[in-house]
């Protein structure tokens, strides 16, 4: 196959992917995003997966990357949601970090234009040992930081779906062309055996 065909495409944007998750994957460990950190940790391997079943000509390794592209695509349509608060979800719970953290997305407190600043408890009339952040100046909302990516996430799957099943049927009929082709040698193989077989015998038999 030339550098111009589905499969190389496919290597492209798989490596695009990987960028990408990778990305991602820094920004929830800084936020202690544990849910997130969790699905971009198998993101990544199975994307790994699908770039070596690429590079190799493995079809099952892509069907893995196939399947799994449409459970990402569900798992970022839910995250979006979870930003948007639609459906009853609330941005505001500790569903991302497993109720186990208070801790929210990075891009809260360090968005692009944020202002953050560390309020004693004194200033809010509290008698306790917590402190408090206040974030003013935000160019851009935490959360709709959060449903871009989502959304770029989203986008490479569905391209990465069309070419993994592109790329699957021509390694198919790849393999069915070589499986014909060594039919037929093999057929042939057989019938010039059998043709030569007879000849050798009246070579080996005695002259009287």
């Amino acid at each position: 196959m030339g550098c111009c065909t589905g499969r190389c495409s496919l290597i492209c944007l798989c490596a695009l992917q990987l960028l990408s998750a990778l990305e991602r994957q820094i920004f929830d460990f800084l936020g202690f995003q544990w849910a997130p950190i969790l699905g971009n940790f198998l993101h990544i391997i199975v994307v790994i997966l699908g770039l070596f079943g690429t590079i190799q000509y493995r079809p099952r390794y892509i069907v893995v990357y196939t399947v799994w592209t449409a459970l990402w695509v569900t798992w970022n349509v839910f995250i979006i949601c979870f930003y948007l608060e639609v459906g009853g979800l609330s941005k505001d719970t500790d569903l991302m970090t497993f109720n186990i953290s208070v801790h929210r997305s990075w891009w809260r407190e360090h968005g692009p234009g944020c202002v953050r600043r560390v309020l004693p408890p004194s200033a809010h009339g509290m008698m306790d040992d917590y402190t408090y952040v206040s974030v003013t100046g935000c160019i851009v909302d935490f959360q709709y930081l959060e449903v871009i990516h989502s959304a770029v996430q989203i986008l490479l799957s569905l391209v990465g779906f069309v070419y993994a099943c592109y790329v699957i049927s021509i390694f198919m009929e790849e393999e069915d062309t070589f499986d014909f082709i060594g039919g037929l040698d093999a057929h042939s193989y057989y019938q010039d055996h059998v043709e030569l077989k007879p000849v050798n015998l009246l070579c080996i038999l005695p002259v009287r």
